[in-house]
């Protein structure tokens, strides 16, 4: 079982510029091997059920800071199993989902099947298979820090119509925001099979100024949280690649200590993810 809140708020100072918090340290749960895009293949019904959802007011902050009106058209690259794109399809907004992943494309074309609005695409960041200049936005959610940037910074370049935005999100665990969070990062580097690799800073400000130069680009975050029952909990860390699955040495042992996790940490029968949601945003000019 699964219950799952949001709540907005933007930390940004007076001037509109990032705080601390705004400025997520952006090393993420996700994977690291030779082809990324195979990954999530045998975790796609727990990455379905069990991971974090996006924050509403990124709408309405898209709408204000980037002009979007439901007659804009979105790229969502890497979109998986539709979780970002949801969110612009519910809004009125033609969505290609583009995702390399069959299993995952699949699962998006699936659940995305009720709305008329979006297009499933085999393609990946460096190879949209999208006509020229013919989208407003290119969104990523969970997948930028994946892409060869270079390629994909002129493939975005290339479909977005003159003046487009590039938004880029993620949802960051705040490691260190509680005696559950901390027991459960403690967890996840006994027992995982490649999260240290994975947790390196590997998209960090000056790598995403890198990616937008010559322009700027401007970032807000958002409160976001998970309440999570054992169950839930248990289908939560095994939606993450880099976790051992049934029959690697290490898979019993994490959930006997998972268990005892949640013993010592659950109130009332529940834990909760705690996270930031950062919203990276900026138009892309041509590099000199």
């Amino acid at each position: 079982m699964l219950l799952e809140t949001t709540a907005a708020r933007a930390t940004v100072d007076a001037r509109g510029a990032p705080t601390d918090a705004g400025r997520a340290d952006l090393r993420h749960d996700e994977d690291s091997v030779t082809d990324p895009t195979r990954r999530f293949s045998s975790r796609v019904e727990s990455y379905i059920r069990y991971r974090p959802r996006y924050p509403q007011p990124i709408i309405a902050l898209l709408e204000r800071e980037c002009g979007l009106t439901p007659a804009s058209v979105v790229a969502d690259v890497g979109s998986g199993t539709g979780i970002l794109s949801e969110l612009f399809l519910a809004k009125g907004n033609r969505v290609f989902g583009v995702e390399p992943n069959p299993e995952m494309r699949e699962a998006g074309q699936r659940l995305l099947a009720g709305y008329p609005g979006f297009i499933s695409v085999d393609g990946r960041a460096e190879a949209t298979t999208l006509p020229h200049a013919s989208v407003d936005l290119v969104t990523a959610g969970q997948a930028f820090h994946w892409f060869d940037r270079p390629s994909a910074r002129a493939e975005f370049a290339r479909i977005l119509k003159p003046g487009g935005w590039i938004v880029l999100i993620w949802n960051v665990r705040r490691k260190e925001a509680t005696s559950f969070l901390r027991a459960y990062e403690r967890l996840l580097l006994t027992y995982s099979i490649d999260y240290e690799t994975v947790d390196h800073d590997r998209v960090t400000d000056t790598v995403i100024a890198k990616f937008f130069h010559p322009d700027s680009f401007s970032v807000r975050t958002f409160e976001n949280r998970q309440i999570f029952d054992f169950q839930g909990l248990e289908g939560r860390l095994m939606s993450s690649s880099y976790v051992p699955e049934p029959g690697h040495p290490n898979h019993a042992p994490m959930l006997t200590e998972l268990r005892s996790i949640f013993d010592a940490h659950g109130v009332d029968g529940a834990v909760i993810f705690h996270y930031d949601t950062a919203v990276y945003f900026g138009r892309l000019q041509p590099s000199g």
